[in-house]
């Protein structure tokens, strides 16, 4: 399967006060003079792979079959770990094998990875501090213009991303933040479809973090004014929120918080 519409995604801790971006997007626009460009964002916390990673599996399903992104997230950059290029439900991934794109992987039906091991895809000359420049972005490219993923290199396993586990004793059911977005949400690793009650009795279920219990509602309008309250998000994950506030900033919570899910039936 080759990339269509010649859309390159790019998601990076780069920032954008410095030329990080620009390169980046300079080579792959040499290379690929027809292709257009998303930023899904370069806000990523310096370093961070768990925020890359959750960020990339969050955006990839609402863009278009055929897109390539580019995710760079690369505390080890310069060491042997690989570079991989993957294909996940009909888009393309290129990035460090580190985990940053194993939760993308993990949630598509369909996946295929390889290992970069073929320099002529990539910049004749490579650093050492920026493969996001001088090997993924031309590979990046090489698969916007519709170059086959098989032509890169061999199949790999790519690093899955590391996350706490869920543990469930009884009716109640033990689980971490695992992101933080710029409202203050607070984002679990609770998957509200297997853990909370069915129908109406969900009502009943509550949320906890930081020695504070939250009812569960259906929207983060339901709260009250600094009210915590505890909602099924977008990724079908149960969030702490506070209507018009920041749950972050009301608990002092920070990732890896414990949270417990206190459910009235199993």
């Amino acid at each position: 399967m080759t990339a269509g519409p010649g859309l390159v995604a790019l998601l990076t801790d780069f920032g954008t006060r410095d030329w990080y971006v620009a390169a980046v997007k300079g080579v792959i626009a040499s290379r690929a003079p027809r292709v257009r460009f998303v930023d899904i964002t370069h806000e990523i916390p310096p370093q961070d792979v768990v925020a890359g990673a959750f960020t990339l599996a969050a955006a990839l399903p609402w863009l278009p079959p055929g897109t390539v992104v580019v995710a760079v997230v690369d505390p080890g950059v310069g060491t042997g770990r690989a570079v991989l290029a993957a294909q996940a439900d009909g888009r393309f991934l290129v990035g460090p094998d580190n985990g940053l794109l194993g939760l993308a992987l993990a949630r598509a039906n369909r996946r295929r990875v390889v290992r970069l091991t073929k320099p002529r895809y990539w910049l004749p000359e490579i650093g050492r501090t920026f493969h996001g420049r001088d090997i993924m972005a031309p590979v990046a490219a090489y698969l916007a213009r519709g170059g086959a993923l098989r032509r890169l290199g061999p199949p790999h396993r790519a690093t899955p991303l590391a996350l706490p586990p869920v543990v469930q004793r009884g009716r109640i059911v033990a689980g971490r933040v695992i992101h933080i977005d710029a409202f203050g949400n607070l984002i679990t690793n609770l998957k509200a479809q297997r853990w909370l009650p069915a129908g109406s009795a969900a009502r009943s279920a509550r949320l906890a973090c930081r020695h504070r219990t939250a009812p569960v509602v259906s929207s983060y309008a339901e709260g009250g004014p600094r009210q915590l309250v505890a909602v099924a998000g977008a990724l079908g994950l149960m969030e702490l929120a506070v209507r018009n506030g920041s749950a972050a900033r009301l608990l002092g919570a920070r990732r890896g918080d414990a949270v417990t899910l206190r459910r009235t039936s199993s």
